[in-house]
């Protein structure tokens, strides 16, 4: 089914496992709007993880006992069911868990590229990176006396694609992008990104903390060879994130991490690694914030990504509009549409951004503001910050109204 005929949902339902949003502040109703950073969590998530901490709760992998085999169970059928949201069929020899996003670029970029990249060898990177990336393929290079280069963003916020055949070339080694970028809302041409990388005998990393909280996401369709995805973002806990891999690529790597639970054998001379992808998850893992991970990807399947993603661009398109009527503010990224997921950045001419923030904070609403760890694109851009509202699943378009509403009072204040 095509996102653009999907049902409706009824958010009035999906709010009731979201028992944190029915407060107020100060007499006002919150009205939460920053799920780019953090989505809540519902109430499906939050028993799956105090049922394992109630009934369960055991070290995985290590115990002979019936609370250690249930644990391990769980925390491994966990990473099956991750592995399919999207779209892996090597299940758990393709998924492993990570504790962000973060950590699963890092993973890549110091296992592989430590020992992948050397002088003459170059990383592609977009200039909507999030730091996430862009910092962590900056200080490999660097290491590795490797190249960093930037694929242009455009005046409307999309990916200049002419810049990035330019950029990509047989010198380059690794393709990292973002997936949907979380200041320009900016939905990228990532399958054309990957085939680009492929042609010239590069790797591929997607970042995809925005994507796959809020669209249906293939990982083999797209033919990443890395896809790095956040819990938190996705109705899931905090702490837990996802890094999808190839399978022969993964099994090819060595830890970035060593400790227990990752290895083979151990002698006092050397070492070798037990097998994908336990040999990534050293020490004790998350092995509640993995099962809560799995509960957020049936909470999520069960809604539909057709449905979650129609319901955003919606939003995303009501904010546009209602903010667009505004004197003096300015809105980033590209028009509201399939190329533009369901966060809104913006400026106010005479307000900066966190002295907004700080208003609507004062009628409750939850905004973010700053330069959302994408410090060199709001260079670009030639401003310091920006106020970004983004939405899930159970905000209404009702609830932008309350957002007007402070903007206006902050541009009143700030005259």
């Amino acid at each position: 089914m095509s996102h653009q005929r999907a049902e409706p949902l009824d958010v009035d339902a999906i709010r009731e496992a979201y028992p944190i949003l029915d407060q107020s502040f100060d007499g006002s109703p919150l009205v939460y709007l920053d799920s780019a950073a953090t989505t809540q969590t519902p109430d499906p998530v939050v028993d799956a993880m105090s049922d394992y901490y109630r009934e369960t709760n055991a070290n995985v992998h290590r115990g002979i006992h019936h609370l250690s085999q249930k644990a391990s169970i769980a925390y491994e059928e966990a990473h099956d069911r991750v592995a399919e949201f999207v779209g892996a069929s090597g299940g758990r020899e393709e998924l492993v868990f990570t504790k962000n996003t973060t950590e699963s670029e890092n993973l890549v970029a110091h296992a592989w590229g430590l020992r992948e990249l050397g002088p003459g060898d170059e990383v592609v990177l977009t200039e909507m990176e999030h730091h996430a990336s862009l910092v962590t393929w900056q200080q490999v290079a660097m290491r590795a006396g490797a190249d960093v280069k930037y694929i242009r963003v455009d005046e409307n916020g999309r990916l200049d694609m002419d810049h990035a055949r330019e950029c990509i070339t047989d010198d380059t080694a690794m393709v990292s992008a973002v997936h949907v970028s979380n200041t320009l809302g900016t939905v990228n041409p990532v399958s054309e990104l990957v085939d680009l990388a492929h042609e010239h005998d590069a790797l591929a990393l997607l970042d995809g903390a925005q994507a796959v909280p809020t669209r249906p996401v293939d990982v083999e369709e797209i033919d990443a060879d890395f896809y790095a995805f956040s819990g938190h973002k996705m109705a899931g806990p905090t702490g837990i994130g996802a890094l999808y891999g190839k399978r022969e690529l993964l099994a090819d790597l060595d830890p970035y991490l060593y400790g227990g639970g990752m290895i083979r054998s151990v002698t006092y001379d050397e070492s070798t690694w037990g097998d994908v992808p336990w040999k990534f998850e050293a020490g004790t893992p998350p092995i509640a914030e993995g099962i809560g991970l799995a509960a957020a990807v049936d909470y999520l399947e069960e809604i539909g990504m057709d449905r979650v993603q129609a319901h955003e661009e919606r939003l995303a398109e009501a904010a546009h509009e209602k903010l667009s009527a505004i004197d003096g503010l300015t809105i980033y990224g590209p028009e509201p549409g399939p190329e533009r997921a369901g966060l809104v950045s913006f400026t106010l001419e005479n307000v900066h951004a966190h002295d907004l923030a700080s208003i609507c904070n004062d009628h409750a609403v939850a905004i973010r503001a700053g330069d959302h760890c994408t410090q060199p694109l709001h260079d670009k851009l030639g401003i310091a910050a920006t106020a970004r509202a983004s939405f899930y699943v159970y905000n209404s378009v009702d609830e932008i109204d309350p957002l007007v509403d402070a903007i206006e009072d902050a541009q009143a204040l700030f005259g």
